[in-house]
């Protein structure tokens, strides 16, 4: 599956629509759905929040089943981020004024199996996730 849309608020529960209807052809736990809903909102919403800021740009979602996995991507082409290692720490924001509580890897990375980022400034962001789909499977 590939998406793209409007990097706006409003498309952050779209997004979390369209993966939960994707991964119904799977049969996952409603656990797992809900785990992945919520680190694709993260990844979702800091493309929103971080990678524009002031101006507009798309959000693009990827997601594919193989076999017992879901592999996903949320690629933007914002500013990028200058220190991954950083960013990846919990309560880390670029926006220290504003009440956020993290850019969301840590959460992202506590509910799915294998979490990598990939960006490159003033060219933008991939969120690589991937999450077996069946608990007892190996």
């Amino acid at each position: 599956m590939e998406l793209k849309f409007s990097a706006i608020p409003e498309n952050e529960a779209f997004a979390r629509m369209v993966v939960s209807a994707f991964l119904v052809q799977a049969n996952p736990t409603l656990s797992i759905v809900s785990e992945v809903r919520t680190a694709v909102s993260e990844a979702v919403t800091n493309a929103i929040v971080h990678a524009y800021e002031e101006t507009s740009g798309y959000v693009m979602l990827r997601a594919w089943i193989d076999e017992n996995d879901i592999r996903l991507e949320i690629e933007d082409q914002g500013k990028g981020i200058e220190n991954i290692e950083q960013a990846m720490q919990p309560f880390y924001t670029s926006h220290p004024e504003q009440e956020r509580t993290g850019m969301g890897f840590a959460l992202m990375q506590s509910f799915m199996d294998h979490v990598r980022v990939q960006s490159s400034l003033g060219n933008g962001t991939i969120v690589f996730m991937q999450k077996r789909l069946h608990e007892n499977d190996e």
